[in-house]
C-alpha cells in the first residue's frame, strides 16, 4: 500500500504522539508499504523551530525508508490562544500544498488533535478519491473547554464544527480507550465507523531493568533512595503542583525522592513552586534522550500519573503504557471514573488515587516505601498486562489490517 500519514507532529519530537506515529511509520515501511508523512517543521514541546529547521518553508526528508516532507508552522514559546490558531491554520495551509506533491495515496491516516488538520486531509481524500482514517488522541474540542482552554463561545462553536466535519469525513475512526467509543457515540457516530487499537509501546525497547548500578541515579544523586517518577508533558491536564504539594508532606522521610522529569520553560514554573513550598525533596530535570529512556524508567520504584480532576473520559495518557512496560508499580493522581484510572485499574499494575489532592498521594507514596513486596508485585503485573496488551505488533498489524479492508478499488 502506499500510505499518507497527515500528523502535525513527528520525530524527532520527543513526547506526545510523534513517537508513536514515527513508530507506525517506519513499522508500515519494514512490512513492506510505501509511507509518506506531511507534517510541521519540529517545534515540540520548546514551541521553538529545532535548529537546522530554522528560517525554511518547505523540507523533504527520507528517514529509515519514511519519506517526510515538512511545511512551515507559526510557533511562539508562549501562545496565546491567538497563536495557537494562527499555528494550525499555517499548518493547514502550508502542509497542504506540500501533500499535493506526491503519488495518489491508498489510504490517508490523520491524527487529531489538532482537529484542523481534517480539512485538509478531508480534501486530498476528495481528490484522490481515498478512504481518511482519523486517529483520535483526544475528544475535541471537549477537552479543551475543560481544562479552560477554549472558553470564547464562538471559538467554541467553530470547534464543533470542526469536529462533526472530521467525524463525518473519515471512512474510520481509530480510538485509543473504551470511553473514547461511548463518548462518540453519545455524538452519533455511527459505530460502524470506529474502531478501538489502543495506544501502544515498544516492549523490547522499553522493558524492566535493575535499579543496581543504574546511570540516571548515580548521576542524579538518587542512589539508595526511593525514588518517584513523573516524566513526559507538563500543561494544563496535568497539575503538577500536586506532587510538589505531595512532596512537602515526604520531607521527614530523607529516603523518597521525587523526580519530574519535563520540558526546561515548563518546569521553571515548578521550579518557583517548589521554592515557595520549600520542596527541596523534588528533583526537576530536563527531558532526556530517547535513547537512555528505558535506563531512566529503571531508576524509579514508582512511576506517576498525574491528572487534574476535570480531565475525563477525553485523555488517556501515553505514559501508561510506558510506565507498564518498564515494570515498576504506578500510582495514578486521576480522576476515579476516568479513562486513565480504568486502564491502569484493568491492568492490575498500578494504584488510583483521588487527583488534586496532596495527602492522597503522598500516603500512597509513603505506603509502597514500606511495602517493597506490594511494589514488586505490582511492577510484574504491569508488564505482563502491557505484553498481552500494548505491544506495538499488535497495533501495528491491526492498523495494516484496518487500511487494506477500506481501501478503493
Amino acid at each position: 500500500m502506499h500510505i499518507l500519514i497527515y500528523s502535525y507532529n513527528y520525530h524527532p519530537e520527543p513526547i506526545g504522539i510523534a513517537p508513536l506515529v514515527t513508530e507506525l511509520a517506519e513499522g508500515l515501511v519494514k512490512k513492506g508499504h510505501t509511507v509518506r508523512v506531511v507534517t510541521g517543521m519540529p517545534n515540540y514541546p520548546q514551541r521553538r523551530i529545532y535548529e537546522g529547521y530554522r528560517g525554511k518553508l518547505y523540507l523533504t526528508e527520507l528517514t529509515n525508508g519514511v519519506a517526510i516532507q515538512r511545511s512551515y508552522v507559526w510557533v511562539r514559546p508562549k501562545p496565546s490562544l491567538l497563536d495557537r490558531l494562527l499555528l494550525e491554520t499555517s499548518f493547514v495551509v502550508t502542509s497542504f500544498v506540500h501533500a499535493l506533491r506526491g503519488k495518489r495515496p491508498d489510504v490517508i491516516f490523520t491524527t487529531a488533535p489538532p482537529l484542523p488538520v481534517a480539512v485538509p486531509a478531508a480534501l486530498l481524500g476528495w481528490i484522490h478519491r481515498t478512504p481518511i482514517v482519523l486517529n483520535l488522541q483526544d475528544i475535541l474540542p471537549d477537552a479543551a473547554v475543560h481544562v479552560g482552554l477554549l472558553k470564547n463561545p464562538k471559538l467554541i462553536r467553530i470547534f464543533e464544527a470542526l469536529e462533526k466535519f472530521a467525524y463525518r469525513t473519515a471512512t474510520k475512526i481509530t480510538v485509543i480507550a473504551d470511553d473514547f467509543v461511548d463518548h462518540l457515540l453519545k455524538k452519533d457516530v455511527p459505530a460502524q465507523k470506529i474502531v478501538q487499537i489502543p495506544n501502544w509501546v515498544d516492549v523490547n525497547f522499553i522493558r524492566p531493568l535493575p535499579k543496581e548500578n543504574n546511570g540516571f541515579r548515580a548521576a542524579h544523586q538518587l542512589t539508595d533512595k526511593f525514588v518517584a517518577l513523573y516524566s513526559g508533558n507538563i500543561a494544563l491536564t496535568q497539575g503538577l503542583e500536586t506532587v510538589i504539594e505531595a512532596a512537602t508532606r515526604l520531607l521527614d522521610v530523607p529516603d523518597i525522592a521525587i523526580v519530574i522529569v519535563g520540558e526546561e520553560h515548563a518546569l521553571q514554573r515548578l521550579r518557583n513552586y517548589c521554592e515557595t513550598c520549600g520542596a527541596t525533596n523534588v528533583t526537576l530535570l530536563p527531558l532526556q534522550p530517547r535513547e537512555t529512556l528505558p535506563e531512566m524508567l529503571a531508576a524509579a520504584d514508582v512511576g506517576l500519573v498525574v491528572q487534574k480532576q476535570n480531565v475525563l473520559c477525553f485523555n488517556m495518557p501515553s505514559k501508561i503504557q510506558v510506565l507498564l512496560a518498564s515494570g515498576r508499580a504506578l500510582v495514578a493522581s486521576v480522576p476515579a471514573t476516568g479513562t486513565a484510572a480504568r486502564a491502569i485499574q484493568q491492568s492490575g499494575g498500578g494504584i488510583v488515587v483521588p487527583p488534586e489532592d496532596p495527602d492522597a498521594l503522598a500516603a500512597k507514596i509513603l505506603e509502597l516505601y514500606h511495602n517493597p513486596d506490594k511494589v514488586k508485585v505490582l511492577g510484574e503485573k504491569g508488564r505482563q498486562y502491557a505484553l498481552e496488551n500494548y505491544t506495538f505488533e499488535q497495533a501495528l498489524n491491526q492498523y495494516e489490517e484496518l487500511f487494506a479492508a477500506i481501501q478503493k478499488p
